[in-house]
């Protein structure tokens, strides 16, 4: 469920028409709405319940200050990847002791970031960055909690570039090597093996794969403990599947009861990553209708975002609702009903530069508004500035109330950070 509701004809996020925000701040805008993010929080951690799980939000999904803020108030952890989005975390307010460290390639200076933050454990994801860890808590003194991330090589039947746990993907410590690794610890000794960690893909709707990368871990823990590891974390990571177009998505409750049951009683803290199921359906892009082209038998709705305000339909063919934001007709992705289609595309010199294709569209009209649903996740954190196109405002809307939580970019802000040659060169 989602808090953006259309009365009266006309969308509203919350309680605010959200012509009002554009009216105000323009467009194109992310809106983002507080009651969905905490709301899934919620439902999420209900489903769990039985696991009593950490859960850390994905920072990745999107890392607006505003949206890490209510995270770290609902009591959530962090899911990090770089050390960018670990001083995000902590800006936020993040308590450093509930953050995990991912990603395959922490640099040197990332590593002694996230150790003087205080994290809770590392996920290594290769026998290179144990050493490495392993090597800069030598110089300090100290022991590292550290998780191995486990590749068990499980197709989660997502999209190829979304798939992380299979022998190919790029991410994780294949079984075999894990197991040969924890059994000369001994070359490590700055670094303490307190858990294990799976990733297997993103936007995954069936608990399956889950089901079947647990089992397979659970033997592999199993053989650690007989080696003398106290494997007292599992992190499961997250993943789980939301709806774009409505209907391919499954509730938390049915993953729960696939996983649960593998995991419970085993005396194992569990800890969940949860990003995208968190924010996705918590936010819309809003843009404007710039001109409406007729050419070839086909209708072009050129509005005023483009893929470098979402990039995930050019990127991964990627299906997002697309609807006027004042109508009364209600939503339609039936082809075979009688609404005119359109290719909704952007003013970026690229013909990957489109939201939709071939889709039903009411008639529309110059500087009227479509809502291009699903956007509050993986949008503004992909987002550029290609064609020197400022990045779009982020507002939060809370109830009847609403904040610009990151203003619109400027000319100015694009070359900010560039400086002259000296003239001699």
């Amino acid at each position: 469920m989602d808090y953006f509701h259309y009365r009266s004809g006309r969308l509203h996020a919350e309680d605010v028409d959200v012509d009002e925000i554009a009216a105000s701040v323009g467009t194109p805008v992310y809106i983002y709405s507080c009651r969905t993010i905490e709301l899934h929080i919620e439902r999420f951690r209900e489903a769990f319940s039985a696991l009593s799980p950490l859960v850390c939000y994905s920072v990745k999904a999107n890392s607006n200050l505003a949206v890490l803020r209510i995270c770290a108030a609902a009591g959530t952890g962090f899911d990090i990847v770089s050390g960018g989005e670990l001083f995000r975390a902590l800006r936020a307010g993040a308590d450093a002791s509930k953050i995990v460290y991912s990603g395959v390639g922490k640099t040197a200076a990332e590593i002694e970031q996230a150790l003087d933050a205080g994290i809770l454990l590392f996920n290594v994801e290769s026998q290179a960055e144990l050493e490495a860890i392993s090597a800069i808590a030598a110089t300090r003194g100290t022991t590292v909690d550290v998780s191995l991330r486990i590749n068990p090589d499980v197709d989660a039947h997502t999209h190829e570039f979304t798939t992380t746990g299979r022998a190919r993907d790029k991410f994780g410590i294949a079984m075999e090597d894990a197991e040969e690794l924890a059994q000369r610890w001994g070359d490590f000794p700055n670094c303490r093996l307190i858990g294990l960690d799976i990733h297997i893909g993103s936007q995954i709707t069936k608990p399956g794969p889950y089901a079947l990368a647990i089992e397979k871990v659970l033997v592999l823990r199993d053989a650690l403990l007989r080696l003398g590891h106290e494997i007292r974390y599992f992190d499961i990571g997250g993943g789980f599947g939301i709806f774009y177009r409505g209907g391919e998505a499954i509730p938390a409750a049915d993953f729960a009861s696939a996983i649960v049951p593998l995991v419970e009683g085993k005396g194992l803290d569990v800890i969940l990553e949860p990003g995208r199921f968190i924010v996705g359906n918590a936010g819309i892009l809003l843009t404007s209708v710039i001109y409406v082209k007729k050419q070839s038998g086909k209708r072009f709705v050129i509005c005023d975002a483009a893929m470098n305000d979402l990039v995930r339909p050019s990127m991964y063919g990627a299906y997002h609702r697309i609807w006027p934001a004042r109508t009364h007709m209600p939503f339609t992705a039936d082809e075979s009903v009688d609404t005119p289609l359109a290719d909704v595309v952007g003013p970026v010199c690229e013909s990957g530069d489109f939201m939709a294709k071939g889709r039903p569209l009411p008639r529309v009209e110059e500087g009227e508004r479509l809502s291009i649903f699903a956007a509050g996740a993986y949008a503004m954190t992909m987002a550029s500035n290609y064609n020197a196109r400022p990045r779009a405002p982020e507002v939060m809307v809370d109830g009847a109330s609403w904040s610009v939580v990151r203003r619109r970019e400027t000319f100015e802000d694009l070359i900010r950070p560039e400086e002259e040659p000296p003239a001699e060169i």
